[in-house]
Protein backbone atom coordinates (compact mmCIF):
# COMPACT_ATOMS: atom_id res chain seq x y z
CA UNK A 1 0.00 0.00 0.00
CA UNK A 2 1.21 3.34 -1.25
CA UNK A 3 0.44 6.44 1.69
CA UNK A 4 -0.88 9.34 0.75
CA UNK A 5 -0.53 12.45 2.46
CA UNK A 6 -1.28 11.97 6.37
CA UNK A 7 -2.72 7.96 5.58
CA UNK A 8 -2.29 5.39 8.45
CA UNK A 9 -2.47 1.53 8.02
CA UNK A 10 -5.04 -0.97 9.96
CA UNK A 11 -2.08 -3.12 11.22
CA UNK A 12 -4.86 -5.25 12.38
CA UNK A 13 -6.33 -5.78 9.10
CA UNK A 14 -3.92 -9.03 8.57
CA UNK A 15 -5.57 -10.74 12.35
CA UNK A 16 -8.46 -12.18 11.07
CA UNK A 17 -10.14 -14.31 13.65
CA UNK A 18 -12.72 -17.51 12.84
CA UNK A 19 -15.51 -17.42 15.07
CA UNK A 20 -17.28 -20.42 16.53
CA UNK A 21 -20.57 -19.37 15.65
CA UNK A 22 -20.17 -17.56 12.18
CA UNK A 23 -23.33 -15.35 11.88
CA UNK A 24 -25.38 -16.15 8.81
CA UNK A 25 -24.96 -12.97 6.13
CA UNK A 26 -28.04 -10.71 5.97
CA UNK A 27 -29.35 -6.96 5.40
CA UNK A 28 -27.10 -4.78 7.44
CA UNK A 29 -28.28 -2.26 9.43
CA UNK A 30 -25.75 1.36 9.61
CA UNK A 31 -27.30 2.93 13.03
CA UNK A 32 -27.83 5.08 14.83
CA UNK A 33 -27.79 7.28 11.32
CA UNK A 34 -26.77 6.28 7.95
CA UNK A 35 -23.14 7.56 7.26
CA UNK A 36 -22.33 7.52 3.15
CA UNK A 37 -18.72 6.40 3.83
CA UNK A 38 -19.67 3.71 6.07
CA UNK A 39 -23.22 2.88 4.42
CA UNK A 40 -20.40 2.57 1.06
CA UNK A 41 -17.93 0.62 3.08
CA UNK A 42 -20.54 -2.11 3.42
CA UNK A 43 -21.51 -1.81 0.23
CA UNK A 44 -17.79 -2.36 -0.89
CA UNK A 45 -17.60 -5.26 1.41
CA UNK A 46 -20.79 -7.06 -0.81
CA UNK A 47 -23.36 -6.37 1.50
CA UNK A 48 -26.95 -5.25 1.22
CA UNK A 49 -28.20 -2.06 3.55
CA UNK A 50 -31.47 -1.73 4.69
CA UNK A 51 -33.48 -0.30 7.89
CA UNK A 52 -33.63 -1.66 10.88
CA UNK A 53 -36.06 -4.91 10.56
CA UNK A 54 -36.93 -8.36 11.38
CA UNK A 55 -34.63 -9.11 8.42
CA UNK A 56 -31.72 -7.76 9.74
CA UNK A 57 -28.32 -9.77 10.52
CA UNK A 58 -25.92 -7.48 11.18
CA UNK A 59 -25.49 -3.89 12.14
CA UNK A 60 -22.73 -1.16 11.95
CA UNK A 61 -23.26 0.67 14.88
CA UNK A 62 -21.60 4.29 14.61
CA UNK A 63 -22.75 6.18 18.10
CA UNK A 64 -19.70 6.59 19.97
CA UNK A 65 -21.78 5.36 23.43
CA UNK A 66 -25.45 5.12 23.68
CA UNK A 67 -25.15 1.40 24.78
CA UNK A 68 -28.58 1.26 26.15
CA UNK A 69 -29.96 2.54 22.59
CA UNK A 70 -28.03 -0.58 20.98
CA UNK A 71 -29.56 -2.96 23.94
CA UNK A 72 -32.76 -1.92 23.27
CA UNK A 73 -32.59 -2.62 19.47
CA UNK A 74 -30.68 -6.06 19.77
CA UNK A 75 -33.49 -6.72 22.14
CA UNK A 76 -36.42 -6.00 19.72
CA UNK A 77 -34.08 -7.71 16.65
CA UNK A 78 -33.30 -11.69 17.89
CA UNK A 79 -31.80 -12.02 14.29
CA UNK A 80 -29.25 -10.07 14.79
CA UNK A 81 -26.21 -11.94 14.51
CA UNK A 82 -22.88 -9.56 13.92
CA UNK A 83 -22.21 -5.90 15.42
CA UNK A 84 -19.31 -3.66 14.57
CA UNK A 85 -18.35 -1.30 17.35
CA UNK A 86 -16.81 2.08 16.19
CA UNK A 87 -14.45 2.28 18.90
CA UNK A 88 -11.00 0.06 19.45
CA UNK A 89 -11.97 0.51 23.15
CA UNK A 90 -15.53 -1.09 23.90
CA UNK A 91 -15.67 -0.06 27.77
CA UNK A 92 -18.55 2.52 27.06
CA UNK A 93 -20.57 -0.90 25.90
CA UNK A 94 -19.63 -3.11 28.75
CA UNK A 95 -22.78 -3.69 30.17
CA UNK A 96 -24.35 -4.73 27.20
CA UNK A 97 -21.78 -7.14 26.38
CA UNK A 98 -21.82 -8.58 29.44
CA UNK A 99 -25.57 -9.14 28.82
CA UNK A 100 -24.84 -11.10 25.67
CA UNK A 101 -21.63 -12.59 26.75
CA UNK A 102 -23.20 -16.09 27.21
CA UNK A 103 -25.19 -16.14 23.93
CA UNK A 104 -23.48 -17.03 20.70
CA UNK A 105 -24.78 -14.21 18.89
CA UNK A 106 -24.19 -10.97 17.73
CA UNK A 107 -20.29 -11.54 17.62
CA UNK A 108 -19.09 -8.15 18.65
CA UNK A 109 -16.23 -6.77 16.38
CA UNK A 110 -14.36 -3.50 17.14
CA UNK A 111 -12.02 -1.31 15.21
CA UNK A 112 -9.43 -2.87 17.99
CA UNK A 113 -5.75 -2.35 16.13
CA UNK A 114 -7.20 0.17 13.20
CA UNK A 115 -6.30 3.34 15.21
CA UNK A 116 -2.93 2.02 16.42
CA UNK A 117 -1.02 4.20 13.93
CA UNK A 118 -2.30 7.64 15.06
CA UNK A 119 -2.71 7.12 18.51
CA UNK A 120 1.31 5.74 18.56
CA UNK A 121 2.17 8.54 16.47
CA UNK A 122 0.19 10.89 19.46
CA UNK A 123 1.85 9.01 22.35
CA UNK A 124 5.17 9.62 20.81
CA UNK A 125 4.63 13.38 20.44
CA UNK A 126 3.30 13.83 24.47
CA UNK A 127 6.42 11.37 25.36
CA UNK A 128 9.17 13.88 23.39
CA UNK A 129 6.85 17.26 24.43
CA UNK A 130 7.48 16.36 28.12
CA UNK A 131 10.98 15.44 27.87
CA UNK A 132 11.61 18.51 26.10
CA UNK A 133 9.83 20.37 28.91
CA UNK A 134 7.37 22.17 26.45
CA UNK A 135 4.43 22.39 29.18
CA UNK A 136 7.26 24.85 30.73
CA UNK A 137 8.32 26.49 28.00
CA UNK A 138 4.61 27.43 26.68
CA UNK A 139 3.39 28.84 29.65
CA UNK A 140 6.91 30.44 30.82
CA UNK A 141 6.11 34.04 28.65
CA UNK A 142 9.81 34.72 29.29
CA UNK A 143 12.80 33.16 27.82
CA UNK A 144 14.11 30.05 29.54
CA UNK A 145 17.40 28.68 30.25
CA UNK A 146 18.03 25.38 27.77
CA UNK A 147 16.28 22.80 29.38
CA UNK A 148 14.93 19.33 28.21
CA UNK A 149 15.82 15.63 28.39
CA UNK A 150 17.14 13.09 25.23
CA UNK A 151 15.06 10.12 24.41
CA UNK A 152 17.82 8.58 23.31
CA UNK A 153 18.50 5.26 25.81
CA UNK A 154 15.29 5.97 27.85
CA UNK A 155 13.59 3.16 29.79
CA UNK A 156 10.03 3.58 28.85
CA UNK A 157 7.83 0.70 30.19
CA UNK A 158 4.69 0.53 28.13
CA UNK A 159 1.24 -0.80 30.06
CA UNK A 160 -0.40 -3.21 27.35
CA UNK A 161 0.65 -5.30 24.19
CA UNK A 162 -2.07 -4.89 21.93
CA UNK A 163 -1.33 -2.87 18.37
CA UNK A 164 -1.20 0.38 20.01
CA UNK A 165 1.47 -1.06 22.45
CA UNK A 166 3.05 -2.70 19.14
CA UNK A 167 3.47 0.21 17.00
CA UNK A 168 4.76 2.65 20.38
CA UNK A 169 7.71 -0.08 20.33
CA UNK A 170 8.16 0.33 17.01
CA UNK A 171 8.18 4.32 16.63
CA UNK A 172 10.76 4.10 19.76
CA UNK A 173 13.23 1.61 18.68
CA UNK A 174 14.80 4.65 16.01
CA UNK A 175 15.83 6.03 19.17
CA UNK A 176 17.26 3.13 21.34
CA UNK A 177 14.99 2.98 23.85
CA UNK A 178 14.91 -0.11 26.63
CA UNK A 179 11.44 -1.01 26.90
CA UNK A 180 9.47 -3.13 29.50
CA UNK A 181 6.26 -4.04 28.34
CA UNK A 182 3.22 -5.03 31.07
CA UNK A 183 1.02 -7.03 29.93
CA UNK A 184 -1.33 -9.93 31.11
CA UNK A 185 0.41 -12.76 30.27
CA UNK A 186 4.38 -13.28 30.55
CA UNK A 187 4.49 -13.78 26.40
CA UNK A 188 7.60 -11.59 25.47
CA UNK A 189 6.44 -8.92 23.46
CA UNK A 190 8.14 -8.48 19.84
CA UNK A 191 10.69 -5.59 20.07
CA UNK A 192 10.77 -4.84 24.45
CA UNK A 193 13.79 -5.64 25.68
CA UNK A 194 11.26 -7.22 28.95
CA UNK A 195 7.74 -8.48 29.50
CA UNK A 196 6.47 -8.37 32.87
CA UNK A 197 2.71 -9.34 33.78
CA UNK A 198 0.62 -7.01 35.24
CA UNK A 199 1.19 -8.22 39.42
CA UNK A 200 4.69 -7.18 38.58
CA UNK A 201 4.31 -3.56 37.69
CA UNK A 202 5.50 -2.29 40.91
CA UNK A 203 9.07 -3.86 40.65
CA UNK A 204 9.67 -1.66 37.18
CA UNK A 205 7.91 1.61 38.17
CA UNK A 206 11.14 2.61 40.03
CA UNK A 207 13.70 2.29 36.69
CA UNK A 208 11.00 4.14 34.27
CA UNK A 209 12.20 7.31 32.64
CA UNK A 210 8.89 7.00 31.02
CA UNK A 211 5.30 5.05 31.28
CA UNK A 212 3.00 5.00 28.89
CA UNK A 213 -0.73 3.74 29.44
CA UNK A 214 -1.77 1.46 26.62
CA UNK A 215 -4.23 -1.02 27.98
CA UNK A 216 -8.21 -1.78 27.60
CA UNK A 217 -9.62 -0.42 30.38
CA UNK A 218 -11.40 -2.66 32.66
CA UNK A 219 -11.98 -3.76 35.83
CA UNK A 220 -8.53 -5.16 36.53
CA UNK A 221 -7.00 -2.06 34.99
CA UNK A 222 -9.20 0.58 36.84
CA UNK A 223 -7.07 3.21 38.35
CA UNK A 224 -4.12 1.15 37.71
CA UNK A 225 -1.49 4.22 38.85
CA UNK A 226 -2.90 5.86 42.13
CA UNK A 227 -0.22 7.26 44.82
CA UNK A 228 1.34 4.50 45.67
CA UNK A 229 2.98 3.39 42.00
CA UNK A 230 3.16 7.30 41.78
CA UNK A 231 5.72 7.34 44.53
CA UNK A 232 7.29 4.24 43.28
CA UNK A 233 8.07 6.21 40.20
CA UNK A 234 11.59 8.28 39.67
CA UNK A 235 11.00 12.73 40.61
CA UNK A 236 12.56 12.89 36.57
CA UNK A 237 9.98 10.17 35.17
CA UNK A 238 6.67 11.44 33.28
CA UNK A 239 3.06 10.02 32.32
CA UNK A 240 1.53 9.24 29.39
CA UNK A 241 -1.67 8.10 28.74
CA UNK A 242 -3.17 7.19 25.36
CA UNK A 243 -5.49 4.65 26.56
CA UNK A 244 -8.45 5.60 29.02
CA UNK A 245 -8.81 7.82 31.88
CA UNK A 246 -10.25 5.23 34.35
CA UNK A 247 -6.45 3.94 34.92
CA UNK A 248 -5.43 6.59 36.62
CA UNK A 249 -6.09 8.16 39.75
CA UNK A 250 -6.65 11.96 39.12
CA UNK A 251 -6.71 12.96 42.28
CA UNK A 252 -3.58 11.05 42.89
CA UNK A 253 -2.17 12.49 39.80
CA UNK A 254 -3.11 16.00 40.62
CA UNK A 255 -1.08 15.60 44.04
CA UNK A 256 1.91 13.46 42.38
CA UNK A 257 2.63 16.48 39.93
CA UNK A 258 1.85 19.49 42.60
CA UNK A 259 4.49 17.88 45.14
CA UNK A 260 7.10 16.64 42.22
CA UNK A 261 6.70 13.21 43.12
CA UNK A 262 6.79 13.09 38.82
CA UNK A 263 7.66 15.38 36.68
CA UNK A 264 5.13 15.76 34.11
CA UNK A 265 1.94 14.50 32.61
CA UNK A 266 0.65 14.10 29.07
CA UNK A 267 -2.89 13.20 28.69
CA UNK A 268 -5.39 12.17 25.95
CA UNK A 269 -8.19 11.37 27.96
CA UNK A 270 -9.16 11.80 31.84
CA UNK A 271 -11.42 11.08 34.53
CA UNK A 272 -13.73 12.59 34.05
CA UNK A 273 -13.83 12.81 30.59
CA UNK A 274 -14.41 15.32 29.21
CA UNK A 275 -12.38 17.72 32.34
CA UNK A 276 -14.16 20.02 33.47
CA UNK A 277 -13.43 23.66 33.28
CA UNK A 278 -11.26 24.52 35.67
CA UNK A 279 -9.92 21.85 37.08
CA UNK A 280 -6.47 21.42 38.55
CA UNK A 281 -5.18 19.50 35.40
CA UNK A 282 -5.77 22.57 33.23
CA UNK A 283 -3.42 24.66 35.07
CA UNK A 284 -0.92 22.05 36.17
CA UNK A 285 2.43 23.59 34.75
CA UNK A 286 3.61 20.19 34.49
CA UNK A 287 0.68 18.96 32.45
CA UNK A 288 -0.14 18.69 28.74
CA UNK A 289 -3.68 17.73 27.84
CA UNK A 290 -4.58 17.39 23.62
CA UNK A 291 -8.89 16.61 24.73
CA UNK A 292 -9.17 12.72 23.20
CA UNK A 293 -7.34 13.49 20.16
CA UNK A 294 -5.21 10.86 19.56
CA UNK A 295 -7.17 9.72 16.69
CA UNK A 296 -9.63 12.34 14.67
CA UNK A 297 -12.70 11.97 12.69
CA UNK A 298 -10.84 12.34 9.34
CA UNK A 299 -7.94 10.04 10.68
CA UNK A 300 -10.33 7.62 11.47
CA UNK A 301 -12.80 7.54 9.66
CA UNK A 302 -11.29 5.74 6.14
CA UNK A 303 -9.58 3.48 8.93
CA UNK A 304 -13.00 1.97 10.48
CA UNK A 305 -14.68 1.92 6.91
CA UNK A 306 -12.07 -0.30 5.74
CA UNK A 307 -12.48 -2.54 9.05
CA UNK A 308 -16.47 -2.53 8.02
CA UNK A 309 -15.41 -3.67 4.51
CA UNK A 310 -13.20 -6.56 5.61
CA UNK A 311 -15.71 -7.87 8.26
CA UNK A 312 -18.58 -7.29 5.64
CA UNK A 313 -16.53 -9.46 3.20
CA UNK A 314 -15.58 -12.05 6.22
CA UNK A 315 -19.77 -12.11 6.57
CA UNK A 316 -20.44 -13.19 3.01
CA UNK A 317 -17.36 -15.18 2.64
CA UNK A 318 -15.29 -18.06 4.82
CA UNK A 319 -12.46 -15.70 5.92
CA UNK A 320 -12.29 -14.89 9.51
CA UNK A 321 -13.19 -11.39 11.17
CA UNK A 322 -11.34 -8.84 12.17
CA UNK A 323 -11.14 -7.08 15.57
CA UNK A 324 -13.64 -10.13 17.59
CA UNK A 325 -14.23 -8.93 20.82
CA UNK A 326 -14.43 -11.16 23.61
CA UNK A 327 -17.76 -9.98 25.42
CA UNK A 328 -17.15 -12.00 28.95
CA UNK A 329 -13.39 -10.16 28.88
CA UNK A 330 -14.27 -6.74 27.91
CA UNK A 331 -12.16 -6.57 25.12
Amino acid sequence: MTRGTGQHKDLAADNRTQPENRPVAGPIAVLPRPNPVFVDAVLAGGGTVEPLSDATTGIVWLSLADSDSLEAILDSNPGVQWVQLPWAGVDAFADVLARFADRPYPLWTSAKGAYSEPVAEHALALTLALLRQFPQKVRAGRWLDKLGTSIFGLNVTIVGAGGIAAEIIRLLSMFDAHITVVRRSSDPMPGAAVTVTAGELASVLPTADVVILAAASTGETSRLLGEAEFRLMKESAVLVNIARGALVDTDALVDALRSGTIAGAGLDVTDPEPLPDGHPLWSEPTCIITSHSADTPEMTAPLLANRIRLNVEALHSDAGFVGVVDPAAGY
